[in-house]
């Protein structure tokens, strides 16, 4: 191996992705067991090698010299083989610092709780100092400091004595794929909150940002801070500079190559056939819930509600849209009612962006395959109870009035591809 990263899982990492759009040169993914680490460092045998969890704080032994940067947070990232010597740095900081800077989230002066004590945290810890934080404490399921000059108070300690917080950094893997609803911390306890960085980035929007950003509170994932150290590792790898607008573009496509469509609307407004046009335009896989709820019961969806009843059917609903919002970068049509619920909103979300798909009521027929849909006054009477909540719910409006490939070009355009 020449370029890459190595970690002990790396199964679902960006980073090839994202190297392949920085450069012409290899990058691989090398998971490395834990006995297998010493051998691997001693060998030498890669030029520059991105370094994940557990290893970040393992691999110092092992180089000639460190930043200072890097001695400051005492983890590494980014090592760098010049004539078998090694030299390591931390890119993490740079990736943090600049997203914390992009989302215009102000750190000086105020009060910082950093969530977690891992090596993330040390990062975390080095850039709020540098950016003139008024206070800093780390939170943990144990109040026991692992730095001589921070406190470290439990979740219990947080909400009783530091409700006051104005800033949260979140750097535990509470929230990570594939526990995607999950949160470290309930923001609400929080009044005086002004800004959240979570620095996990699959899901491309945790439960926690979002639970910020209905608050209106300026909130963000660690996508961008994933591509940033990336670009800044890579500069180190040769020894050169890239401008801004590298990490700018690389950004842009791994999110619109990451998100998932995910299209909401009156049972016959055409998602299935405007899904079908994304997947075949966009080269992305489409599921549609329906069939995937039907495959599951191994019936029609009316012999469901008939047999099981509303309930019985939303429950499986709830349930495949919980598994297929944990894809990424494919096409989600969703039964008519699926926005009914809040947790399959908020599902959806997480990698998703919602496009409702509004076709004139007057231009939808009932038929008698949609249970709760199957005359004219039935119809009128779900569109006059859901539509309120496919607008509030979606990110995108798209007027059905041309056709399915005209519309599914519309799509794709908005999502930058």
């Amino acid at each position: 191996m020449e370029y890459g990263l190595i970690g002990e899982k790396l199964g679902h990492s960006f980073s090839k992705v994202i190297h392949n759009m920085i450069g012409s040169y290899q990058y691989e993914l090398q998971e490395i067991p834990k006995n297998e680490i010493d051998a691997f460092m001693r060998a030498k045998d890669f030029r520059g090698i991105n370094v994940t969890i557990p290893y970040k704080q393992t691999v110092i032994p092992y180089l000639d010299s460190i930043s200072d940067r890097a001695k400051k947070i005492g983890a590494v990232n980014t090592i760098v083989n010049r004539g078998s010597r090694l030299f390591g740095d931390n890119t993490d900081y740079i990736g943090l610092k600049s997203l914390i800077e992009r989302n215009d989230i102000l750190i000086k002066d105020r009060k910082v709780l950093i969530l977690g004590t891992g090596g993330t945290s040390r990062t975390a810890l080095a850039v709020v100092r540098d950016m003139e934080a008024a206070s800093v404490c780390k939170v943990s399921r144990h109040a026991e400091n692992d730095d001589a000059d921070v406190k470290v108070i439990t979740y219990d300690d947080a909400v009783r004595d530091y409700s006051d917080a104005q800033i949260i950094i979140n750097t535990t893997p509470v929230g990570m794929f594939p526990q995607n609803e999950n949160v470290p911390i309930n923001i609400e306890d929080f009044p005086k909150l002004e800004g959240v960085v979570d620095v996990i980035y699959n899901p491309l929007v945790t439960r926690l940002v979002r639970n910020a950003k209905a608050r209106n509170i300026k909130a963000a994932n660690g996508l961008y801070m994933l591509v940033k150290q990336a670009v800044a590792a890579s500069e180190k790898f040769f020894d050169t500079e890239y401008d801004n607008s590298l990490t700018e573009n690389i950004f842009a496509k791994v999110t619109s190559m990451k998100q998932n469509i995910v299209l909401i609307g009156m049972p016959g407004c055409g998602k299935s056939t405007v899904g079908k046009a994304l997947s075949r335009l966009g080269g992305r896989t489409m599921v549609d819930t329906d069939i995937l709820i039907a495959d599951k019961f191994g019936m029609e969806i009316p012999q469901i509600f008939a047999q099981f009843g509303e309930e019985t059917f939303r429950n499986a609903e709830s349930e495949v849209i919980r598994e297929v919002s944990q894809q990424t970068g494919i096409v989600i049509s969703t039964g008519g009612g699926a926005i009914l619920r809040p947790e399959n909103v908020s599902a959806l979300k997480a990698n998703g962006v919602i496009f409702f798909l509004d076709r004139p009521i007057e231009d939808i027929r009932p038929t008698a395959n949609r249970p709760l849909s199957q005359d004219r006054a039935a119809l009128q009477q779900r569109y006059n109870e859901r539509y309120g909540i496919y607008t509030q719910t979606a990110d995108v409006h798209i007027k059905v009035n041309a056709r399915q490939d005209d519309i599914a070009r519309r799509i794709l355009k908005i999502m930058g591809k």
